[in-house]
């Protein structure tokens, strides 16, 4: 009875005074912290912030391919780990995307993944020499062209990577300059060579006589190049790898070609680059495009200089067809049999760089309204006809890259590589 309701009691105010005395020791703890100078509260181990990507700006790897589908990897696994980020990149001398957020640059002595459309870059690899080209098959596999300094009879170096660029090898060596690209894992072209164990080792195909340029071969079977005698040029085609060749057009110029540029976007498909004269700072050159292996052909650009003459292909009073601002060509890259875009060069003006394009294999040209600095290298590349970066750089000034989302009309500065 009594007894019971008593020691209750004496519970319930021990407890009180229990709860009385740990405030006023919280209240004199804090007290005593504040007059040690320190109100910080430690991060939790599981909260403390990381610092993985800190170098070169964080990439991201949730970025989607063309198809729509997301990347290999997925979710951060191209977050490559990066070597030592010099303090200046300098200037971009190679580019390629693997689509709109993700892709490679290079310049001389460094190799640079980006995974948000260019606004931060991570340094994947270093390299002694300067790379040339960067051509990625996907996401996660992507080779790199590397002319080593001081190397005899200008050897170029092959690297590659099958991780998105976490790691770098050096495969192989590159016969010559010509224009890199594969179609798996094995198989690739530079020019008229092919490699079929992932660039360790490559044969010649046979190439024509008064051979202009570089051939180019769009796979094993199908090929391009360029040849002229006697002020007379022809486009020839091979279908069986190099063993024949015909001629599918043929054309007379007033002045030889000085070179010509070849790209493919399908077994019958062609674009044939043809550069003429020079002089002035000014170029003249043709672009003609085919999609039926050459049975007929359009004529995209036909551009007549008063330094370079009339445009290759067209007779001496040729006054010029279709064109694109600029008074010499600049990088010519294709995206699909219908689509293409080129660059235009004016060294004599402030702003030297611009831009056309065709979306319908060269029926009709459009020009872009707006004009970039940069006199040392403009590169090109793009995802579709709408998305797309472009690389300025000069020997002066930073190298700056610029992105469009809407085909060249408009574009943004979204890097500037210093």
């Amino acid at each position: 009875g009594d007894g019971s309701q008593t020691v209750t009691g004496v519970i319930v105010v021990t407890h009180a005074y229990r709860r009385a005395f740990a405030v006023i020791l919280a209240v004199l703890l804090g007290i005593f912290a504040g007059c040690s100078g320190s109100n910080e509260v430690p991060t939790p181990a599981a909260e403390q912030p990381s610092d993985t990507n800190s170098q070169a700006g964080s990439t991201q790897g949730s970025a989607s391919s063309a198809t729509g589908e997301p990347s290999p990897g997925g979710s951060g696994e191209n977050s490559a780990p990066s070597a030592t980020t010099p303090a200046k990149l300098g200037n971009v001398t190679a580019v390629r995307l693997a689509d709109f957020r993700s892709g490679w640059v290079g310049g001389k002595g460094w190799i640079a993944r980006t995974d948000d459309a260019g606004k931060s870059w991570r340094v994947q690899h270093q390299v002694e020499g300067a790379v040339e080209q960067v051509f990625a098959l996907n996401h996660q596999l992507a080779w790199a062209t590397v002319a080593r300094d001081g190397a005899a009879d200008g050897e170029r170096l092959l690297y590659h990577t099958k991780d998105g660029g976490k790691h770098w090898s050096l495969v192989g060596k590159v016969p010559q300059p010509g224009f890199l690209h594969f179609v798996s894992g094995q198989e690739g072209f530079v020019a008229h060579w092919r490699t079929t164990d992932g660039g360790k080792t490559w044969k010649p195909l046979p190439v024509p006589k008064q051979l202009t340029g570089d051939a180019y071969f769009h796979d094993k079977a199908n090929g391009w190049a360029v040849t002229q005698e006697n002020g007379v040029f022809q486009v020839m085609r091979t279908v069986d790898g190099g063993q024949s060749w015909s001629a599918v057009m043929k054309r007379e110029t007033v002045a030889p070609l000085s070179g010509a540029v070849i790209r493919s976007a399908g077994k019958d498909d062609a674009w044939i680059q043809c550069i003429g004269g020079y002089g002035m700072n000014q170029t003249s050159y043709s672009l003609f495009h085919t999609t039926d292996g050459g049975r007929h052909w359009q004529t995209v650009i036909a551009k007549s200089t008063a330094g370079g003459g009339p445009a290759p292909g067209f007779p001496a009073n040729y006054p010029g067809g279709p064109t694109i601002d600029g008074s010499a060509p600049g990088p010519l890259y294709v995206v699909n049999p219908d689509i293409a875009f080129m660059g235009g060069r004016c060294m004599a003006c402030d702003l030297p760089n611009t831009i056309g394009w065709t979306k319908d294999g060269g029926k009709t040209l459009e020009k872009g309204t707006e004009s970039f600095p940069g006199y040392g290298d403009m590169l090109l590349a793009f995802e579709d006809g709408n998305k797309g970066w472009l690389i300025c750089s000069d020997s002066k000034e930073p190298t700056v890259m610029y992105t469009t989302v809407d085909g060249g009309k408009h574009w943004e500065k979204m890097h500037v590589f210093n």
